[in-house]
């Protein structure tokens, strides 16, 4: 009886039918589909748990964002007159001259492009030119 079963067990597999096995990754970046990016990305935005943090101006009360916005005007205004005073030194730019303001090294001179205004930061090293044209 057990080498019936045996006999019958081994002929009976020999019907199984069996296949190749094929990957085709989903992720675009590792060969898959490309229309499968927008899907993966809106699953991945769905599941992130994560947040950004919020602004600070977004958290201030009425009262604390008036108190900036004024802070800020104070400090615009008091720039622009500290400015004005430097400018007016050298006068109406009708010369070459160079002056500082903190820490910006402020040269100004005529050339035929117009008047030229270098700017550099003596803090950090960068620098900028300002070119007012010819009228």
């Amino acid at each position: 009886m057990t080498k019936c079963l045996l006999f019958l067990l081994l002929f009976s597999s020999a019907s199984v039918f069996s296949q190749q096995f094929s990957y085709k990754p989903i992720n675009p970046a590792f060969g898959g589909d490309t229309f499968n990016y927008t899907w993966m990305l809106s699953s991945a935005s769905a599941q992130n748990g994560h947040t950004a943090p919020r602004n600070e101006s977004e958290q201030q009360s009425e009262l604390e964002e008036f108190g900036d916005n004024l802070n800020r005007q104070l400090l615009s205004q008091i720039s622009r007159t500290l400015l004005q005073q430097q400018i007016d030194g050298i006068g109406n730019f009708d010369q070459e001259g160079t002056f500082t303001y903190g820490s910006l090294a402020v040269e100004v001179f005529e050339s035929e492009e117009g008047l030229v205004i270098n700017i550099l930061d003596t803090s950090t090293g960068e620098q900028t030119q300002v070119i007012v044209p010819n009228q």
